[in-house]
């Protein structure tokens, strides 16, 4: 064949070898500082990965833009990123609530309620009554929920000024006043603190439906009159993620006697666990918050952290919620009257979970690769991903996780001898280059003229 005679294939030829070189230098592991195993569990092709905390701090940005996945072969795999909204949409709802008296521990069956059933089915009334004088405490109370269809998060109470101190409660879920399923336990308190009120009033709810709530009060035995009782759903097709938590991290001590932490990066975080390291702690905090220069600090919240020991448990207050604004430094202003913190505490950060889908390709080992200070964003869409996404669906999707054990390790030390084989690669693709434009003009000199 000439090149003279046929030009157009002699193009295609070099543009075709241009592309094979522009292939083998693509991204590869080696590019990145740092690798973490992962096993997969389930069917693919989609695979969803909850990324830990030392991610988010090993990454050389904040919005994981040098965040890759690579099958056994070194070929990096598609992926999305999948993070909750800034602001998460809440639907607040009123709610009726119904006394519960008895003096046995385990309440069977809740007085006050009405069960009829017949052909047509069954019909649940609720009843508020007297109590009897057999059962004259006032143990509790039963919400109605059955208003709401969507995924309760968080129910708020509020009662009689004159209950003060802790209450703890247990919480109890049910769709036909017969079966109840446990939600856990919770803590209120409302306390006066140097002229001040200090209060607890609301319980995170697991996510889930429930027509109604049972509230048992453990401590005190007998429940307070409620004045307000809310819950605040999330309407069933949005996203929400869990938190994830840092390790403990040191304080230093300022000279104006607050304690401070700088984070590895700017995160916003949710919500801080400080570590209360001896009984008997009543401790009104001030957090503030700002990036990672001098700037002015900003409030970020306030409250009061405990943990007190009492015969039938230990109360315990130690994580205090924050609006999730993105700061790299943190202050924690402690109130000397309330015996203060003693030594520097250790603090935990928890951050709104990102979960990484990938689609598998290839053969194992997959590895999760970070660290890449010149890395471009490569995260798709998670709709491209996985056409007719549903926020529903992610739940089923396949399951990856770091192997167990397995932390951030360097894929190459630092200073490590220069990748020759990629150097070559460039070098041999520069020379293509330059073959093609000389190619061109010989063949522009030699075109016959009209």
């Amino acid at each position: 064949m000439s090149i003279n005679k046929h030009p157009g294939r002699a193009w295609l030829l070099l543009v075709g070898l241009l592309c094979s070189l522009v292939g083998q230098a693509a991204e590869r592991p080696g590019d990145y500082a740092w690798q973490l195993p992962l096993a997969l569990t389930g069917e693919g092709p989609w695979y969803r990965l909850e990324l830990p905390m030392a991610v988010h701090l090993a990454a050389d940005f904040a919005d994981l833009r040098d965040l890759r996945v690579f099958n056994g072969e070194g070929e990096p795999l598609a992926y999305a990123l999948v993070r909750s909204p800034a602001e998460e949409t809440l639907h607040e709802h009123e709610v009726r609530w119904f006394a519960l008296h008895a003096e046995a521990d385990d309440l069977t069956d809740s007085p006050g309620l009405r069960v009829q059933r017949s052909a047509r089915g069954t019909l649940i009334e609720l009843v508020e009554t007297a109590p009897s004088a057999q059962a004259s405490a006032r143990r509790g109370w039963l919400l109605d929920a059955s208003a709401v269809e969507d995924p309760l998060v968080r129910l708020e109470l509020d009662w009689s000024s004159d209950h003060e101190g802790f209450q703890r409660l247990r919480i109890e879920a049910s769709d036909d006043l017969r079966t109840w399923r446990s939600w856990g336990q919770a803590q209120l308190a409302r306390l006066s603190f140097a002229d001040e009120r200090i209060e607890r009033r609301q319980i995170d709810l697991p996510g889930r439906q429930a027509r109604y709530l049972r509230l048992m009060w453990e401590s005190p035995r007998e429940a307070p009159p409620l004045t307000v009782a809310r819950l605040f759903s999330r309407p069933a097709g949005s996203l929400s993620l869990p938190l994830v938590w840092s390790e403990p991290l040191p304080a230093d001590r300022a000279a104006d006697d607050s304690f401070r932490w700088k984070l590895p990066r700017t995160l916003p975080v949710q919500r801080i666990r400080l570590e209360l390291g001896q009984d008997n702690r009543l401790v009104p905090v001030r957090v503030s918050g700002r990036g990672g220069g001098q700037g002015r600090w900003r409030t970020l919240g306030s409250g009061l952290l405990y943990r007190l020991p009492e015969p039938e448990g230990e109360q315990r207050q130690d994580e205090l919620a924050l609006p999730g604004v993105a700061v790299q430094q943190l202050r924690l202003q402690v109130d000397a009257r309330g015996g203060g913190l003693g030594a520097a505490p250790f603090l935990r950060i928890g951050v709104r979970a990102t979960h990484l889908v990938f689609l598998g390709r290839g053969s194992p080992p997959y590895r999760l690769a970070l660290g890449n200070a010149d890395a471009v964003s490569a995260a798709l869409p998670l709709e491209t991903l996985i056409p007719g996404f549903r926020p529903q669906r992610l739940e089923q999707l396949a399951s990856a996780e770091v192997v167990a054990g397995a932390k951030v390790q360097a894929m190459s030390p630092p200073g490590s001898a220069p990748d020759w084989k990629r150097w070559g690669l460039w070098v041999v693709l520069l020379l293509g280059v330059a073959v093609l434009g000389l190619m061109a003009a010989s063949l522009l000199r030699r075109a016959p003229s009209h």
